[in-house]
């Protein structure tokens, strides 16, 4: 894997919650998830998470926080952030041939990748040459 697509990321949650620890709460719920490498609580509401971007972004770990009830702190700084972040991934994920819908990623990498290789195994005719032969 490389390491450009290992992503660290922090993600602050509201104050103004039931639960007052909810950085422990989350990294607790998030330690399982495939493609997260790594989750540490800086704080009672903030965390920080270590993840691998072809199979998993910001933005479907923060909607799945979201969904299992936690508030993401809604500060312009941290909106905009989470904007950048969610844009970037995005780009980077098309850009290595990853679209959001597809669970698959990382396998369709590594077949462009090998397509691209120059190895013994590929013919470089003409597919009417190759006929004939």
């Amino acid at each position: 894997m490389e390491e450009t697509s290992i992503k660290h990321r922090e993600i602050v949650f509201d104050s103004n919650h039931p639960d007052p620890q909810q950085g422990k709460t989350a990294a607790l719920r998030l330690a399982d998830v495939p493609g997260i490498l790594d989750v540490q609580v800086v704080s009672d509401t903030a965390i920080l998470v270590n993840y691998h971007l072809l199979e998993i972004d910001l933005k479907q770990i923060e909607d799945g926080l979201i969904d299992a009830g936690f508030h993401l702190n809604g500060r312009l700084i941290y909106r905009l952030k989470r904007a950048l972040y969610y844009y970037t991934e995005e780009t980077e994920r098309a850009n290595r041939g990853c679209c959001e819908t597809d669970p698959n990623c990382t396998r369709k990498v590594f077949i462009e990748r090998y397509k691209q290789i120059r190895h013994g195994c590929r013919d470089d005719r003409p597919d009417h040459w190759r006929r004939y032969l």
